[in-house]
């Protein structure tokens, strides 16, 4: 399936169009001759008609491509023999098997889109997901089309002395004109999005991994020379990724050999492909020096989605690019498991819904809002979202829930046994998981269907007299429209006494044994519009603790006073939900306080939640990293989408007067809590002093909010005194915030001693674009004249224009407009090189009708500048399309 063009614009695909191809391949040769000027790309394939098949036309996907030759069988067809038009090839009245030849001539050194094969950074790589192997020579670019790959490589042995592609490297030799060559083959079939080829001056960080049937894999992670001693912690989080799935799925790697390339100048976080995994290098390198804590989780985390895609995603592929959360959905929820048991799990689910309830449930909330499965698309890549990607994890992790731990094995289980080496659909894994635990999942599938987040609504009654709890669950979802039905939900919950102990559950017998034996284990199924439950022997009116560990991704709806909420954050068992019940409290307090700003009423903070956060302050039983959490308030983007009309002047004075009243009352308390966690020896990378650290760096934070001489001198002293990249750039983040000479020497000094290193330097970038100091902005406009920024590296465009539209949204809605106009600017400027990365930026302007009229009219004029651009990509303009009618058409 392809976009086609017409004078109304780009047209849509939609799900409902699939029909299988009518052509399928057997086998694929390819030969590259790299070069400076040209790259040329010799193509040989194997092509068998389907049998059902009447069009015995072959239409093959191209773009960009200089045609030198095309033949059918060893022989050259005349121009006037095949048609080239609208990005594609077609050949009338092939037979039913034979081989198509063909040679095209490519640019990779102008290509900066950084889709299909380019060069950069002095390196040849290629990205191919979705749509990008089309850039590289004809083809069937489709998931569903599958076949073995031989690729042979040659380039000048000078410059590009490595030459990587998937699979198992068969033979190699040189030519007398100091140029080499290398040939590949990959005995897997796998769809043209998961080629790869790299050529480069690149370096070798060995290990090894012996598998559960003894087989030894070699490990290789190839690098520029300056970043070798960046990859010891990669290589230990791949050989942790595979001992762990081999533990908890039973899967084994497959090939003697597994790559990973780290790259600079990469649209993505990285790339599964068959055995060569290429990874924008801030997934890969890392030393303390370097990199902060949250790096190195960030590192073993995306090592270990690219390798667990070797069977969700690569060995099972999808069928169409609309089952996308087939491979993503599912391989995030298997990361984010291996990161809960690699770290903890507490910290990582608190981590992950903190993210999807900023990013996704306002996705869902926006203009691009659409079901983790979409029904249609303009621009496949616009569709690598956080609900396709976040919020599908959250379907996968429901079947976990519903099933349990062993059930949802044998659900995978049957899952590879059904369709190793097939290109699937999001009903063939739900269809695994019902048949291999013989239950009725039918109305699960509506996850894949509705879009927006269900509002499940709780109403709790008691009968002392006859020690009966009933609770009624409603659920809704408005964006899904009257009609939908309802969703498939496991509620996993606890009663609590007044003491903070779980009461005990029983369920009432007229609601069968099987909800029985789910309530004793503390899960609810919620399957209807609305719902009764009703428990017996409980000896005291409850305080109910709902869906813990967020085992649904909803907004719940429930009357609390700030007393329960309060009681909840201190006393509830469930660790992901003490820390929401904070979350829930600390929202209400902020909102609260905007408004009251927005009528001009002084400020005050409740006594009562200071009192509260204090109690969590002191509480030793939390780790470091559960505190740091527990004690941080909920983050200005999530509170601006908790109002129809968003007002980040409200919500950012509110949320700062309440951290400067907090550090204020609690200053002695925070100093100690300083002192207590400070440095002690070396850096180490351990659990222990992880915690350590990130308690001690968010009550800087905190104390950094008085703006006075003594707590500069903290940040100060911290910043200079620091050993490793976590407790510097905390001090460098701190320092960004406060209005004195030391900030502008110490954004210096950082800046001259990490110039020459790319990755540091984009942090430097991202920490002046996060900055709310009154003249924040004018800094950042001058940043983007900075010698050292550029439109050519994604990462860069991230630190600082990313960065700024899409975290720093009290800066980038400057009520003059002028951050609109700078996004605005940079996005038109990226259009026509790297419109995957402008659509990224564009989004920004998603919620423009949500703003005062005054804001609604700037940032509506900049979307209608951009829309007029003369030849505006279908990236940008699908996402502008959207955002100017106010969602899909």
């Amino acid at each position: 399936m392809k976009p086609t063009s017409s004078d109304a614009g780009p047209t849509a695909i939609y799900r409902k169009d699939y029909r299988p191809s009518d052509h399928l391949i057997e086998q694929v040769e390819l030969d590259f001759t790299l070069g400076e000027e040209k790259t040329i790309v010799h193509a040989k394939i194997a092509f068998r008609r389907q049998a059902d098949c009447a069009d015995h036309d072959l239409v093959l996907h191209g773009v960009e491509l200089v045609d030198k030759g095309i033949w059918i069988d060893g022989t050259r067809l005349d121009v006037t023999a095949y048609r080239i038009e609208n990005e594609t090839l077609c050949i009338p009245d092939c037979p039913e098997t034979f081989v198509f030849e063909s040679r095209v001539e490519i640019a990779p050194q102008e290509n900066r889109s950084l889709q299909g094969l380019y060069r950069s950074s002095g390196n040849f790589c290629t990205q191919c997901e979705a749509c990008g192997f089309r850039k590289i020579t004809w083809f069937l670019d489709r998931p569903d089309v599958m076949a073995p790959y031989r690729v042979k490589i040659t380039a000048d042995k000078r410059r590009y002395p490595v030459l990587l592609s998937n699979g198992n490297r068969i033979d190699q030799g040189e030519l007398e004109d100091g140029r080499h060559w290398v040939l590949w083959e990959d005995p897997f079939k796998k769809p043209s999005y998961l080629f790869a080829l790299v050529a480069g001056d690149l370096r070798c960080h060995e290990g090894a991994f012996t598998t559960m049937s003894k087989r030894d894999i070699r490990l290789e992670i190839w690098v520029e020379a300056q970043n070798i001693d960046k990859c010891e912690h990669a290589l230990r989080s791949l050989q942790r990724a595979m001992a762990w799935d081999e533990e908890v799925f039973g899967l084994e790697y497959d090939l003697d050999l597994y790559m990973i390339v780290a790259v600079n100048d990469f649209n993505m976080g990285a790339m599964e492909n068959k055995g060569l995994n290429i990874f924008n290098s801030k997934c890969v390198l890392a030393k303390p020096e370097t990199a902060t804590d949250d790096d190195y989780e960030l590192i073993e985390g995306v090592i270990a989605h690219e390798y667990f895609h070797n069977w969700t995603g690569n060995r099972v592929t999808c069928r169409d690019w609309f089952q996308l959360t087939l491979k993503e959905g599912l391989t995030v929820f298997r990361d984010e498991q291996f990161t809960a048991d690699m770290t903890s799990l507490a910290v990582k689910r608190i981590d992950d819904v903190t993210y999807l309830r900023t990013a996704q449930f306002a996705e869902d909330a926006g203009p691009m809002a659409h079901p983790v499965r979409p029904d249609s698309y303009i621009e496949m890549n616009n569709f690598y979202t956080h609900t396709v990607y976040r919020k599908g994890a959250e379907v996968v992790r429901m079947y976990h829930s519903l099933l349990g731990q062993a059930g949802f094995r044998k659900g995978m289980d049957l899952y590879f046994e059904r369709h190793d080496g097939q290109a699937v659909t999001c009903e063939d894994f739900l269809a695994a998981m019902a048949d291999a635990n013989a239950v009725d999942l039918s109305s699960f599938a509506r996850w894949y269907e509705q879009a927006g987040t269900p509002v499940v609504e709780a109403i709790g009654s008691y009968d002392a007299d006859e020690q009966v709890y009933e609770l009624t669950l409603k659920q809704e979802n408005p964006l899904a429209g009257e009609n939908a039905g309802p969703l498939h939900m496991p509620v996993a919950f606890a009663l609590l006494a007044k003491s903070g102990n779980e009461l005990p559950i029983r369920l009432v017998a007229d609601h069968g044994s099987a909800a029985r034996r789910d309530a004793a284990r503390g899960l609810l199924q919620l399957t209807l519009r609305e719902q009764v439950f009703r428990f017996e022997g409980v000896p005291e009116a409850p305080v109910v603790s709902l869906f813990r560990a967020f085992s649904a991704p909803v907004n719940v709806k429930i009357e609390r006073s700030r007393d329960e909420l309060a009681f909840l954050w201190s006393a509830d068992t469930d660790a992901f939900n003490r820390w929401d019940a904070g979350q829930e409290l600390a929202k209400g307090v902020l909102l609260e306080l905007a408004d009251d700003w927005r009528a001009r009423k002084e400020l005050q903070l409740d006594p009562a939640f200071t009192q509260a956060f204090k109690t969590v302050l002191l509480d030793a039983s939390l780790d470091g990293s559960l505190k740091s959490l527990a004690l941080t308030l909920p983050g200005e983007n999530f509170l601006m989408q908790q109002r129809q009309l968003m007002d980040p002047e409200a919500i950012h004075a509110a949320r700062d007067f309440a951290i400067i009243e907090l550090a204020k009352t609690l200053r002695g308390e925070l100093e100690a809590l300083y002192a207590a966690n400070g440095a002690s020896g070396p850096y180490r990378n351990d659990k222990a002093s992880i915690d350590r650290r990130r308690l001690a760096n968010t009550a800087l934070r905190y104390l950094t909010s008085q703006q006075d001489e003594a707590s500069a001198a903290l940040v100060l002293r911290q910043f200079e005194m620091a050993d490793n990249m976590t407790d510097s750039f905390a001090a460098l983040e701190c320092m960004a915030e406060i209005e004195t000479p030391d900030r502008v020497t110490v954004l210096a000094s950082f800046y001259e001693r990490w110039k020459n290193d790319p990755l540091v330097l984009d942090m430097w970038f991202r920490v002046q674009a996060a900055s709310k100091l009154p003249k924040a902005l004018d800094r950042i406009l001058e940043l983007a004249e900075h010698k050292d920024f550029t439109l050519d590296n994604p990462n860069r465009i991230r630190a600082l224009i990313g960065t700024f539209g899409m975290a720093n949204l009290y800066t980038f809605h400057s009520a003059d407009g002028r951050g609109y106009k700078f996004l605005a600017d940079n996005v038109s400027a990226l259009d026509s090189r790297n419109p995957q990365i402008a659509s990224r930026l564009v989004s920004a302007f998603n919620h423009w009708r949500r703003f005062d009229p005054s804001r609604q009219t700037l940032m509506k004029t900049e979307l209608e500048c951009i829309a007029g651009l003369a030849k505006l990509s279908k990236d940008v303009g699908e996402i502008v399309g959207r955002a100017l009618r106010g969602g899909a058409a």
